[in-house]
């Protein structure tokens, strides 16, 4: 007797994980000691000659105060409380690496920071950065940073554009509208509440750091680009 034919089961998705061509990347890039700058839950995967410390702007009771979502979560102990944008209690050229995933877009002053990581190197050192792809994200309704925005930041300081921010924030992340969207945008501004300052494509992304490096007159190259899902994965080098 024929036996009756099998239903095909249903195939499980694969899940991505961003984390996978992180650590492939930086296994070819990073070595030596290092930080990593707001690790959170997603710390980096590093090789085994590289070491870092982990840098956050908050202690880690702090940080499941700030991110309750996150209360399930296990994440990173900081080795150093301290503005990831600045890092004053980092010497200059004293740094192998500096890794920061989905860390700049929360930057108000990008080229600054970039200026400040750079410093931080010493020779051969290494910048890793993954930065979310607004196509993909929350941010997907959001128009792309333009460069002369960050010139402006930068020269004029980020004050100017801040409340602009926080309102394209409320209106076009958070879905509120006109007077709900100006409260809502007042009291995150207030409670300095950390969201994505700019946004950017592969393209704007990619266009950034081409004139960013320009404009600061990195004294190295963009060694990496990389598309990871989500995100957009890159490596500055330092060498000089």
């Amino acid at each position: 007797m024929t036996q009756p034919a099998q239903a095909a089961q249903p195939q499980a998705k694969p899940v991505a994980d961003k984390r996978i061509l992180r650590a492939f990347i930086a296994r070819r890039y990073l070595a030596g000691s290092g930080i990593e700058i707001g690790a959170l839950g997603t710390p980096l995967d590093l090789p085994p000659n590289a070491q870092a410390k982990y840098v956050d702007r908050m202690s880690l009771d702090d940080l499941y105060r700030e991110f309750p979502e996150m209360a399930q979560r296990r994440l990173q102990a900081p080795d150093i409380v301290d503005n990831g944008e600045t890092l004053a209690s980092i010497p200059d050229g004293s740094l192998d690496f500096i890794v920061a995933n989905h860390f700049l877009e929360h930057c108000e002053n990008l080229l600054g920071t970039l200026r400040t990581h750079t410093a931080k190197l010493r020779k051969g050192g290494r910048l890793f950065y993954a930065v979310p792809n607004r196509d993909f994200t929350f941010d997907r309704h959001r128009p792309t940073t333009p460069f002369e925005h960050l010139v402006q930041d930068d020269r004029e300081g980020p004050e100017k554009a801040r409340a602009a921010h926080y309102l394209e924030w409320a209106t076009l992340v958070n879905g509120k509208q006109g007077e709900e969207a100006r409260l809502h945008a007042e009291k995150l501004q207030r409670e300095n509440y950390s969201i994505h300052y700019h946004a950017w494509d592969a393209a704007a992304w990619f266009r950034t750091l081409a004139l960013g490096t320009e404009y600061n007159k990195f004294p190295g190259f963009v060694a990496h680009f990389e598309l990871n899902f989500h995100e957009m994965i890159c490596v500055l080098v330092r060498t000089q």
